[in-house]
């Protein structure tokens, strides 16, 4: 898979990441994975659930993929929540 079928979902509104799937589907695409990390992960959700039961028809969620990725950062190692929401066309 091209890295321009993967949304990354960041502090945008969702309407502008929904805008990306959409553009991805329509123009051939057959599956598109949305990502996101931390806080995104909520806009990530809505971006997938607004994207299909708005704009989208023949597509469905053909994977959730969540994980935890140990980030350095000024105060030491953290831990950040990530999603991936892999969309495939059914045409």
């Amino acid at each position: 898979m091209e890295d321009d079928n993967i949304v990354f979902v960041g502090n945008k509104p969702v309407m502008n990441y929904v805008l990306a799937v959409v553009t991805q589907f329509n123009n051939g695409a057959s599956e598109v994975i949305v990502k996101a990390r931390g806080r995104a992960i909520s806009r990530a959700v809505d971006t997938t659930e607004i994207a299909l039961n708005r704009f989208l028809q023949n597509v469905e969620k053909k994977s959730i993929f969540t994980s935890t990725e140990a980030v350095d950062t000024e105060s030491g190692k953290t831990h950040v929540s990530s999603i991936e929401i892999t969309l495939i066309s059914r045409k």
